[in-house]
């Protein structure tokens, strides 16, 4: 797999001045929890989900959920499950492309089961996403996914989510964190990444937010979401890559505010069709979403339509400036300040050095713009079919 693939060779040349480097489900794990860019799920009921997921590796998607929990309804689980694995094994039969498969189950049964009905076709599984994750219901699920990795000998990855009533309640949040930190870091080399259920969140206060806000506009859950980073991705080697919170609209409603993307960056390059695309889907409030999540120290995004996954995987792309920045910082070693290269911020040595090895590990994966290249024309291009 590599991102932007799906894009014509020339174009990607234009587009990039370090283009993004091929991954499989093989690579290094720091390496993955970076690669799964816009994370689709994908209800496991989907009558053609196995033609499905080749349709959406073929338009960008490089990370897929296919979910046993909240999308089913109580009374379709065993429909459910026989579904998704007959279709996994159909997807395995056909061969070809596929993206990092997950499976998002309810309970820690689950996955032994669902492994053991796959048969060979376990094989296009990269793990299990673990739903209202804490410390005391998450020991049984990373236990039973260790168990599974044994007995096939695949390489089978977690990825929590953080979304349980504890983890938004101020009173239980932090010993709830701590407990969570503990546990996670006894399975280290099982945990690709740490995810965030926004909509769960939100649901303990009855809240949801409508699409011309972000969730950092939730006091609540903005609160929750802050606390998980820092105690769950820090960047002291302790942390983990935590992904930014479900976008979950699709079409447009009646707005309330003005839209938030400016005009300028599209008339300058003749896009002006393309912001009424974006604001006729509220994509605007995803694009803002996602500035707001990589600002907060999240990387990567859920989402649950694929015209989502061309705008987070623009946004993920480093800028010619950050890779200037970055550079510069890591070439010294003894620390000190200096000006950018572009002549605009202070990079100091030693206090940005954190901030630039992750950026580095992101321009692996997602590459560097050329330098007159701006998302407008990354998205333009992401989006192409």
């Amino acid at each position: 797999m590599r991102h932007f693939d799906h894009i014509d060779t020339a174009l990607r040349k234009h587009l990039f001045f370090r283009h993004p480097r091929g991954f499989d489900r093989h690579d290094d794990p720091a390496v993955l929890a970076v690669a799964l860019g816009a994370t689709l799920y994908s209800p496991a009921t989907r009558p053609d989900l196995a033609g499905d997921i080749a349709k959406a590796a073929r338009r960008g998607v490089t990370s897929l959920v296919v979910c046993l929990e909240d999308a089913i309804a109580d009374a379709e689980l065993t429909a459910a499950e026989a579904n998704a694995v007959a279709q996994l094994r159909l997807l395995h039969a056909r061969g070809g492309p596929a993206p990092l498969l997950f499976v998002r189950v309810r309970a820690a049964g689950q996955i032994g089961d669902l492994v053991d009905r796959l048969g060979d076709a376990a094989a296009l599984l990269s793990g299990f996403v673990l739903p209202k994750f804490t410390a005391a219901s998450g020991g049984p699920f990373l236990d039973a996914i260790a168990a599974a990795a044994e007995r096939t000998g695949l390489r089978l990855y977690a990825m929590p989510v953080i979304e349980s009533r504890e983890a938004v309640y101020a009173e239980t949040r932090a010993a709830l964190l701590g407990e969570v930190a503990a546990l996670l870091d006894k399975h280290r080399e099982r945990v690709l990444a740490v995810r965030l259920g926004a909509t769960d969140l939100s649901a303990a206060y009855g809240l949801r937010r409508p699409p011309d806000l972000t969730i950092y506009d939730i006091g609540p859950v903005a609160g929750a979401i802050s606390d998980v980073v820092n105690v769950l991705g820090r960047a002291d080697g302790s942390g983990f890559v935590v992904t930014g919170p479900v976008w979950e609209y699709f079409s447009a409603g009646e707005r309330i505010f003005k839209p938030q993307l400016r005009q300028t960056p599209f008339e300058a390059q003749h896009a002006a069709p393309l912001r009424q695309r974006i604001i006729g889907t509220d994509l605007d409030g995803l694009i803002r979403e996602v500035h707001l999540d990589k600002a907060n120290g999240l990387t990567g995004k859920t989402v649950i339509h694929p015209t989502h996954v061309s705008a987070v995987h623009a946004l993920s792309v480093v800028t010619h400036e950050e890779y200037s920045d970055a550079c510069d910082i890591l070439d010294v070693a003894g620390g000190g300040a200096m000006a950018s290269a572009y002549a605009n911020k202070m990079n100091e040595a030693k206090p940005h050095r954190a901030w630039a090895e992750r950026l580095m590990l992101r321009a692996r994966v997602f590459g560097v713009a050329a330098e007159d290249v701006t998302f407008v024309e990354l998205l333009e291009a992401a989006g192409s079919r």
